[in-house]
């Protein structure tokens, strides 16, 4: 038996038996239970479980009709909202996968999400189709999107809607302005409103739990983005385990304000409260006091966050106005939660900060604290159904406890490979005992209780408020400027964002004294998406370099976290 079995929560099995169902049946059995209850609710627009689920028949049909079929790739590029949640239901219905794509990504970017994974047909917002069309038809013949369905903010609330529900005024533009729809150079665009009209039969549900699911993206060390195939089974497990290690029931109200398009929003929060027959009370991006309206107004229970989020919540001048008396379950990951914010929390609320681990690769968590005994800034124990171990990355073999070493996970929750990348799906597992254990990249130990902790990281990312930004990547695109002859790109303490990107940077002879340190910042901003750009940058006239002439990246790190 392993220590942590000691602490765990007394109502759980420790692992679970996975529906042998795919996840959009999820959907078809809640809206038979709960037809008239709510799924859904936009800036005080509700949405049933029954409208969800008919809306999603009648997309699946207007896809089939687009031609797409079984194990198709289809690209969601959306922010949250309820036609993200329709968008997902309706590809897994019309047996097709899933590649949800980072809204924040430029045209530059979001053409790999395009051609990599070989999609023909995606779903966006207005404010995004524009971007999407630009990568595509900057594409050589045969290798763009054929389809292009587009909806506007404004499909899914009034926009003279008053009250707490009200967007705050600095987005009204963003969330009310009707976008023209694009030109698509190799393909059509249509209008949500068009395929939602469909009145054509969808075609016979044929997928299960062993057919692929989703195909989100991670970016590494080197090279472009993966896509991280992910069957229905090992999303339905962590939807499944994630609903009950929350003690989640189908009265639960969850403030969905994480990304969705992100695998923690995706797994643990939209799929999972649609598993239960729950109600999601959607926020398209953070604003801390619509949030604190919100929790307020709809008794939220059940909130998913980044600890940023908490923190800047609790410092609004409104805090105290705001109820939160209803939260049941609140908890994250992505960023370590302040000690000093978790006892707050506890003492104020009787909260306990619920902090977890999990990669992409995962399907969210690998790893969670129990929610009656957690400990703060700690990964938590294996989650359900999951062996995880910490082993010499050199050697392989199993640590003893309190040594650091690399994480490595086996679980039904972890993904099948790596799209189109054999040898990369290859150097990502080992197997231990005759199990297949996926090597985590991330450095950690374990304590005498069986708690993991984080102490470092085998790969080079920094982690900005959450999101994971792959200096190989950012590099990359710099190389674009024609000033830059050669950048590194390292992390800087950030108050806020814990980390941020710092790049250092080689200006090329021919445009020493013509470009300013601010004007490649600018220039970032408009080519990467914003979390990626770098947020400071500093001239340099060499990069330190190995005897095979290697960017020493580690010596720049260390000497910026000494300064």
């Amino acid at each position: 038996m392993r220590p942590h079995h000691a602490f765990w929560p007394n109502r759980l099995p420790h692992s679970i038996t996975v529906p042998a169902t795919s996840v959009w049946d999820n959907l078809a059995v809640s809206a038979r239970r709960y037809p008239d209850k709510t799924a859904l609710v936009f800036f005080g627009r509700r949405q049933s479980y029954g409208e969800l689920a008919a809306a999603v028949e009648r997309m699946a049909a207007y896809l089939h009709g687009l031609g797409v079929r079984a194990g198709d790739r289809v690209i969601v590029l959306m922010q949250n909202s309820p036609q993200l949640a329709l968008a997902h239901y309706a590809i897994m219905r019309a047996n097709a996968v899933v590649v949800p794509v980072n809204p924040m990504n430029r045209a530059e970017e979001l053409q790999h999400y395009i051609t990599d994974p070989d999609a023909k047909v995606a779903l966006t917002t207005g404010d995004l189709a524009a971007e999407l069309a630009k990568a595509s038809n900057a594409l050589p013949p045969g290798s763009g999107l054929q389809h292009m369905l587009v909806t506007q903010f404004s499909d899914a609330f009034d926009t003279d809607v008053q009250g707490p529900d009200a967007p705050p005024e600095q987005w009204r533009d963003w969330l009310c302005t009707r976008h023209p729809l694009p030109e698509l150079a190799q393909g059509q665009v249509h209008a949500w409103g068009e395929a939602l009209a469909c009145t054509d039969t969808p075609p016979a549900h044929t997928v299960g739990s062993n057919d692929l699911c989703v195909l989100p993206y991670t970016s590494g060390t080197t090279g472009l983005p993966k896509g991280c195939m992910h069957n229905h089974r090992s999303v339905m497990h962590n939807a499944v385990a994630s609903a009950m290690w929350s003690n989640g029931n189908c009265e639960q109200v969850t403030l969905a304000v994480v990304p969705m398009f992100h695998i923690t929003g995706l797994v643990s929060m939209l799929h999972a409260c649609v598993y239960l027959g729950a109600t999601l009370v959607i926020m398209p991006r953070w604003d801390r006091e619509l949030a604190g309206r919100l929790i307020s107004r709809y008794q939220v229970t059940t909130w998913t966050n980044i600890p940023t989020m908490v923190i800047d919540l609790m410092g609004s001048p409104n805090f105290d106005s705001y109820d939160l008396t209803s939260l049941r379950y609140i908890g994250g990951g992505g960023a370590a939660m302040p000690q000093a914010v978790a006892q707050r929390l506890l003492e104020q609320f009787g909260l306990r900060y619920v902090e977890g681990y999990g990669l992409t690769e995962t399907a969210a968590p690998s790893h969670n604290n129990p929610p009656d005994r957690p400990k703060q800034q700690c990964l938590g124990i294996p989650f359900m159904s999951t062996d995880a171990r910490v082993i010499d990355p050199e050697t392989l073999l199993e640590v003893p406890q309190g040594e650091q070493g690399e994480i490595v996970i086996h679980g039904p929750e972890v993904f099948a490979g790596y799209w189109k990348c054999p040898e990369a799906t290859a150097a990502a597992f080992i197997e231990i005992e005759g199990k297949r254990f996926f090597r985590s990249g991330d450095l950690g130990r374990v304590d005498e209780e069986g708690y993991f902790f984080i102490t470092d990281r085998l790969k080079r990312m920094i982690n900005a408020s959450g999101f994971k930004v792959w200096p190989a990547e950012v590099e990359a695109l710099m190389f674009k400027h024609p000033a830059v002859q050669e950048a590194c790109i390292i992390s800087a303490r950030d108050s806020y964002r814990g980390e941020t990107v710092k790049a250092v940077v080689v200006v090329r002879a021919s445009h020493k004294g013509q470009v300013s340190a601010q004007d490649i910042l600018d220039w970032c901003r408009e080519h990467m998406a914003s979390y990626k750009a770098p947020r400071q940058l500093v001239f340099v006239d060499a990069l330190p370099k190995s005897g095979s002439g290697k960017v020493m990246w580690r010596l720049l790190q260390e000497s910026e976290a000494a300064a």
